[in-house]
C-alpha cells in the first residue's frame, strides 16, 4: 500500500512538471510569435510607395555602384508622366528610373557611352516598334556605323523586382535584386569561352551571341537577408 501511495505521488509530480513544461513552451512560443509579428509590422511601417520624383531618383540610384551614386545622372518618367532629366550628374553613369506607370519595379544604370544605343531603343519603342523590330533596326544601324554601341565592355546594371514599396531610409526596394550585363558586340561563345546558357545559378553566360547586342549576362543569387 505504501509503495502504491508513493507511485501515485511520483506520478502526480511528473504530470505537474510536464504540464508546467508545456505551459512554459506555449508561453515561449507565443512570445516568439509576438516578437516576429512586431518586427514584421515595424518593417512594413518603414516601407513607402514610390510616388514622388524624389523617390524615383533615390531608387534609381540604387542600380548604380554604391561609390558612384552621388555623381550619376538620372533620367526617366517623372510622376507627371514626362520623360525628363530628374537629376544632373558628372560621372560616367546614367541611371534610368522606374516607370511609375508600369507594374513592378525596374531601374537601370549604364555607362554613358551606351546612351545613343539606349536612346535609340526608347525612340523606336515610342514609335510602337516591337522588340524584334527594335533589335533588327539597331542591328543594321550598328553594322552600318550609323549607331554607336559604346565601348566593348560597357556595363548595364539592373535593379528590379515585383514590388513597388521602398524604405526611404535606405532607398532599398522591397524584394528587388540585381542583374548585370556587359556588352561585347559580335562576341560568341567561341570568342569568349563562355557558355550560351548558364551552367548553374550565379554563373555568367553569353546572350545574343554573334550580334550587335551580344553581352555577358550575370544574375547574382538572391540574398537571404530580408533587411530592407
Amino acid at each position: 500500500m505504501k509503495r502504491l501511495f508513493i507511485v501515485f505521488i511520483f506520478t502526480g509530480i511528473l504530470v505537474s512538471c510536464n504540464s508546467k513544461d508545456k505551459d512554459t513552451k506555449q508561453e515561449s512560443s507565443k512570445s516568439e510569435t509576438e516578437l516576429i509579428n512586431k518586427a514584421s509590422e515595424e518593417v512594413n511601417e518603414q516601407l513607402k510607395p514610390i510616388n514622388t520624383d524624389e523617390a524615383l531618383i533615390a531608387t534609381a540610384l540604387m542600380a548604380a555602384p554604391k561609390e558612384s551614386r552621388m555623381g550619376c545622372k538620372v533620367i526617366g518618367y517623372n510622376m507627371a508622366g514626362e520623360f525628363v532629366t530628374l537629376k544632373e550628374g558628372d560621372n560616367e553613369f546614367i541611371c534610368l528610373a522606374d516607370d511609375p506607370n508600369r507594374d513592378g519595379f525596374s531601374a537601370a544604370c549604364y555607362h554613358k557611352s551606351l546612351e545613343p544605343f539606349m536612346a535609340r531603343g526608347r525612340s523606336l519603342k515610342s514609335q510602337g516598334k516591337t522588340a524584334t523590330e527594335i533589335f533588327n533596326i539597331r542591328e543594321e544601324e550598328v553594322k552600318s556605323g550609323k549607331l554607336v554601341m559604346g565601348k566593348a565592355g560597357s556595363t548595364l546594371h539592373i535593379y528590379f523586382g515585383a514590388g513597388t514599396l521602398y524604405n526611404p531610409k535606405t532607398s532599398k526596394v522591397a524584394g528587388a535584386q540585381y542583374r548585370y550585363v556587359v556588352y561585347l558586340p559580335w562576341a560568341t561563345a567561341e570568342s569568349t569561352g563562355l557558355p550560351e546558357v548558364p551552367f548553374a545559378p550565379n554563373h555568367p553566360w553569353i546572350m545574343n551571341p554573334g550580334t550587335h547586342k551580344a553581352h555577358i549576362m550575370f544574375t547574382p543569387l538572391v540574398a537571404k537577408s530580408s533587411e530592407q
